[in-house]
């Protein structure tokens, strides 16, 4: 069992990942190993539609255990960056639509987290940063993430320089899809989820595979769209939108 990170299923369809490793949600490899364990059991799970990652009502995630990695040496640091940096990749694998649901800071490797999310929605009294290389070191998972969502120049100010944004210039530069009131932040992120549920999870899921296939996406769309025609929801789908418009197929997922 998971020490610091939790499942709940608020509603059929919808399943919350939470970050529960309080005062500060910092994320640690045994951290990032729960959440990537977790993501891949939700990833299997035909019931689950979306994905909600969360942290508290405080802080989504204060960023990375400095103590933790104030303690390694270059050859463990080798040894487990593949690992670490795939899980905190975990996001962008799911097959479902995931959304971060952010409160108070989200800086370091929570920041990088949330970047393989589809969707962030932010707090309008949120602080991100991706703040390594005040420390020294420089994020492992999010340089290419982060410059891909907001072009390279305004991705490296903030990874060359380390400071925090807050909720206005996130949303500005497309770091931050929606801002709400602090206290909307939890429901924001069920609202945009219950968006998927009953809906056509084998074509959202070849829809995530084309967009982390990044410049090789325009190849792998092909593919992903003749493989849906493999499917009894492309089936339904089709004849449905012929028949009664869009809004009104019942998919099976098969």
């Amino acid at each position: 069992m998971a020490e610091f990170v939790t499942v709940d299923r608020p509603e059929a369809g919808i399943a919350v990942l939470r970050i529960e490793r309080p005062p500060l949600n910092l994320i640690g490899v045994q951290v990032a190993l729960e959440l990537a364990a977790a993501a891949a059991e939700l990833g299997n799970d035909p019931s689950v539609a979306a994905v909600v990652l969360y942290g508290d009502a405080r802080v989504f995630s204060a960023g990375d255990d400095v103590a933790e990695l104030a303690g390694l040496s270059a050859e463990q640091a080798g040894a487990m960056a593949a690992d670490l940096q795939a899980a905190l990749g975990c996001l962008a694998r799911l097959p479902q639509p995931a959304v971060a649901a952010i409160s108070g800071y989200a800086l370091g490797a929570g920041l990088e987290l949330a970047l393989g999310a589809d969707r962030r929605i932010i707090g309008d009294n949120v602080k991100l940063g991706l703040p390594q290389i005040r420390a020294g070191l420089i994020p492992l998972a999010g340089i290419r993430r982060l410059s891909l969502l907001i072009g390279p120049s305004a991705a490296k100010d903030l990874v060359y320089s380390g400071r925090f944004v807050d909720a206005d210039e996130a949303k500005a530069l497309g770091l931050a899809d929606e801002v709400v009131a602090p206290d909307d932040v939890y429901e924001s992120g069920l609202r945009w989820a219950r968006r998927f549920a009953g809906g056509p999870a084998l074509a959202l899921a070849a829809a995530k595979r084309v967009f982390e296939a990044g410049t090789h996406g325009h190849d792998r769309a092909r593919t992903e769209w003749a493989e849906l025609f493999t499917t009894d929801d492309r089936v339904t789908g089709t004849t449905s939108l012929q028949v009664d418009g869009p809004g009104v197929a019942v998919f099976t997922g098969s």
